[in-house]
């Protein structure tokens, strides 16, 4: 009877939820050999499933009193098919150390989570097994080997398997293809682009990619028109190839062109736009958009985070998490919002973030750690930030930046130092932002000579420095009274100075009295942000410290007659 009316049960769709109570009553009854099939059912039964259903799963698997191949490899296949690729791999070894053999289906299904992660140990391990277990002239196996090698861009290998098949397919074709485009071999992918006896639309589409990220638009335009069919792809493709060479404009007419468009097509143009810094025409092609799905939510509130636009980033998400909407957010949309409250200064998210993420499943890993840290260390919360960069498994450059800016703002220069010195130790080599926080640090503890040091090694890293750079570094010259020394320095720029640079040395000439640097800095300052001649607050204030009181009275008067505000201040925090 009960029996009888648990395989009822295990006939029909069913949540996770009522997975576990018919999972009770197999146990309650020592119907153990039903563990199988509902094992297969939860998998059939649900797609793209959450962190709580893949644990489940696993639970029934490990603890099953009659384990089998088949169940194991279709956990393996279900985790592969929902990009879960790392657990998918790790779940095969688990299998391997059970003592189970893997099937030809096992084999595949492995190689594919491999390849997607870039597993080259992995991937090698599986391919010995193959040899072992006799499975190397099976197609499909043989298929699965190409694919993972073809995505390790390891084209000799990828080459020698491919000869060796047999049985050749569209597929096999497609993966050798693939192969010589992910090396960057042109001319051996048109070759073998001309030598295939069947084409299908994955072959053509590859091809346009492959014109597409060298840049040459022309043959990519010419065979998307020679398709025999196209599919959204296709026109993906095209779209892709016009946005990485920078003409947005005609990937744009494609966009607009399209029969049919999914979210793949509109992240495409939104994350075009956002390299480009155009946020309108990016939230146009969001709102255009039908179904939105996280990833194209993720899309746009990664263009608002990138592009200052912070707020419009938090609404989005808020909006995103309404019920009407009621979408999950993942590691990619912390990760952005989390950026966009470093800008904002609002620490507050931080906590909330940790505990939101923990309740959803989601892993604290190195990328979202990482953020957290910047956040925390913009926000003046420098040992919220070092214990978490502490707990780190692996230090990254980002992570070592975060933390040396974080500690050069807040004015902790001897950290921030010892910092940048452990990262070269590591072999970890500096980028532009890194030099940011580090020169910040050396003008804080005013370190002119160390500073100055570290400024010109920039280029021993093939770093040129930016504007920002010489910025810092004039604010640090000419706080220790080396004002001259900072002039020179803005002349020798390659580059056109801000009115940050010359505002720094206005800066320093209003603490050492100097009024001829003085009248040349503010009168630049002037020309490049007439929108802000509070400038002349400091000019005026000069004058006075030189005993010209004309000269300040009358500077003062045209201040108060046209209205000029002082140049405001800034801060990281968050005003309560």
């Amino acid at each position: 009877m009960v029996i009888s009316k648990l395989g009822t049960l295990l006939n029909n769709s069913l949540t996770l939820h009522q997975s576990k109570q018919i999972h009770a009553l197999i146990l309650v009854n020592g119907l153990h050999h039903l563990e199988t099939l509902l094992l297969r059912r939860l998998l059939v039964c649900t797609t793209n499933h959450s962190q709580s259903t893949r644990k489940y799963v696993q639970q029934i698997l490990f603890h099953m009193q009659h384990p089998d191949v088949f169940s194991w490899s279709c956990t393996i296949r279900s985790l592969s098919r929902d990009g879960q690729f790392g657990e998918a791999f790790a779940l095969y070894v688990q299998m391997q150390r059970s003592g189970l053999f893997p099937s030809t289906f096992t084999i595949s299904s492995s190689l594919k989570a491999c390849g997607r992660i870039m597993c080259k140990a992995g991937g090698i391990s599986i391919h010995a097994q193959v040899h072992k277990h006799g499975f190397s002239r099976i197609v499909y196996v043989q298929t699965a080997l190409l694919d993972f090698y073809s995505k390790l861009g390891n084209t000799v290998v990828a080459r020698k398997v491919f000869d060796e098949m047999v049985h050749k397919n569209v597929v096999s074709w497609n993966s050798i293809l693939w192969a010589y485009l992910k090396s960057g071999n042109l001319d051996m992918a048109e070759c073998v682009f001309g030598e295939m006896p069947e084409k299908d639309v994955i072959s053509w589409n590859s091809m346009i990619s492959g014109y597409g990220r060298a840049g040459i638009m022309e043959q990519a335009y010419a065979l998307f028109y020679q398709m025999p069919e196209r599919n959204i792809a296709s026109w993906n493709a095209i779209i892709n190839g016009y946005i990485d060479c920078g003409k947005i404009e005609l990937a744009r007419n494609f966009f607009d062109t399209m029969p049919r468009r999914n979210n793949v097509s509109g992240i495409s143009m939104i994350s075009g736009y956002s390299k480009y810094g155009d946020v309108e025409s990016a939230c146009d092609v969001f709102d255009q958009m039908g179904e939105k799905d996280l990833l194209l939510y993720n899309a746009m509130i990664a263009c608002y985070a990138q592009n200052g636009r912070s707020k419009e980033a938090l609404d989005l998400f808020n909006s995103m998490l309404q019920p009407n909407v009621n979408i999950q957010p993942d590691k990619m949309t912390f990760a952005s919002v989390i950026s966009a409250c470093s800008q904002l200064g609002d620490e507050r998210f931080g906590s909330w973030v940790e505990s939101y993420a923990n309740e959803l499943g989601i892993i604290m890993d190195d990328h979202l750690t990482t953020a957290l840290i910047d956040l925390y260390a913009k926000c003046g919360s420098i040992n919220k930030a070092y214990e978490l960069f502490q707990g780190l498994q692996n230090k990254d450059l980002v992570a070592y930046t975060a933390m040396i800016l974080g500690c050069g703002i807040n004015g902790r220069a001897d950290e921030a130092i010892k910092l940048f010195e452990e990262m070269m130790a590591a072999r970890i080599y500096p980028n532009l932002v890194t030099f940011n926080g580090i020169l910040t640090a050396y003008n804080h503890a005013g370190l002119v000579d160390e500073g100055y040091k570290c400024f010109t090694s920039m280029r021993e890293y093939g770093l040129v420095p930016s504007a920002d750079h010489y910025g810092i570094m004039v604010d640090l010259l000419g706080r220790a009274g080396r004002l001259h020394d900072a002039y020179e320095l803005i002349k020798s720029m390659p580059m056109q100075p801000h009115a940050g640079v010359w505002g720094a040395l206005l800066l320093a000439c209003s603490l050492h009295n100097n009024v001829e640097l003085g009248e040349i800095a503010a009168k630049h300052c002037s020309e490049l942000e007439s929108d802000t001649t509070g400038y002349h607050s400091l000019l005026a204030h000069i004058y006075a410290s030189a005993g010209r009181w004309n000269d300040a009275k009358s500077l003062k008067g045209n201040i108060q007659e046209r209205g000029i505000s002082k140049i405001p201040g800034c801060s990281w925090v968050e005003q309560s």
